[in-house]
């Protein structure tokens, strides 16, 4: 089935999707981006995706290419023309076309792309036996809570995580403290129980599985302590897992070369992978 994208207004066969080779995110990476669950067919969380858009943008000072409530029809018709049942929405807006120079330019129109795809489900040794880690220096800008489509650093560090046979690389700042992974959010549980993640500040990005995971814990009376953690604490945790909308909740059962509690997927993570699974699911 030939693919189909939304591109500034038009619907689009997939391979001829193209922007202008002007575009200030070609060539600045000066635009945002989302990347949203689809499961059964429907979006997962769309008003939070929503808020977060606008939120980088304002931080970016852009305008947005179109309402709310025209995008959300737009990713329902883009997922309907994929036939996208689980998978995901990419959404991305740049500040538009213009003569290549720093300064914000004058009269320029934001860019839309939307695209759709479906993923397939994730080997269930994931779950079952959970992944390895590896850490890496965090050597990124100081507004990585804007999800900026600028993410040189994260390739780099992904792809060190690939290179090692890792899942997911886990940045380290200066002071020692674990802050996100390359493209998830990071978490311990501690031996008393208490579920550690960083708490929301410029080094780290508002996950909306995160906030959703949150969420859940607090509604099962689970204690929720945000706060920077370090590498020492991680390796020395009774549990650790890492979120986000593409890894959903994914046990991390080894760092660098330190085994993390038993070696295998803890009770915990377990329960809130199983809650946001049915979050996912509508139920």
């Amino acid at each position: 089935m030939s693919r189909v994208a939304y591109v500034n207004g038009r619907y689009v066969p997939f391979v001829d999707a193209a922007v202008h080779i002007e575009d200030r995110g070609y060539q600045f990476a000066d635009g945002v981006y989302e990347v949203m669950a689809v499961r059964d067919g429907r979006l997962a969380d769309l008003e939070l995706h929503l808020d977060r858009l606008d939120r980088s943008l304002v931080e970016l000072h852009m305008e947005t290419a179109m309402s709310r409530r025209a995008l959300a029809v737009v990713f329902e018709e883009i997922v309907r023309r994929n036939r996208v049942a689980n998978g995901i929405v990419y959404l991305q807006m740049t500040r538009g076309v213009a003569k290549r120079d720093h300064a914000f330019p004058h009269n320029c129109k934001t860019s839309v792309v939307v695209t759709a795809r479906n993923v397939p489900p994730r080997p269930a040794a994931i779950i079952e036996k959970g992944v390895r880690v590896v850490t890496v220096p965090d050597i990124r800008w100081k507004r990585c809570d804007i999800k900026s489509v600028s993410l040189l650093p994260n390739v780099l560090a992904k792809q060190r995580a690939k290179g090692a046979g890792a899942y997911e690389a886990w940045m380290v700042d200066e002071d020692g403290h674990v802050t996100e992974g390359s493209s998830t959010n990071a978490w311990i549980v501690e031996r008393s129980g208490d579920l550690i993640t960083r708490h929301l500040d410029n080094a780290i990005l508002s996950g909306i599985t995160r906030m959703v995971v949150s969420d859940l814990a607090m509604k099962q009376q689970r204690r929720l302590v945000e706060r920077p953690f370090t590498l020492e604490e991680a390796e020395a945790a009774s549990e650790a897992f890492l979120t986000s909308t593409t890894s959903f909740v994914t046990p991390v059962v080894q760092i660098n070369d330190v085994s993390v509690g038993t070696g295998t997927p803890g009770p915990v993570t377990q329960a809130l992978h199983d809650l946001y699974d049915e979050h996912l699911s509508g139920q």
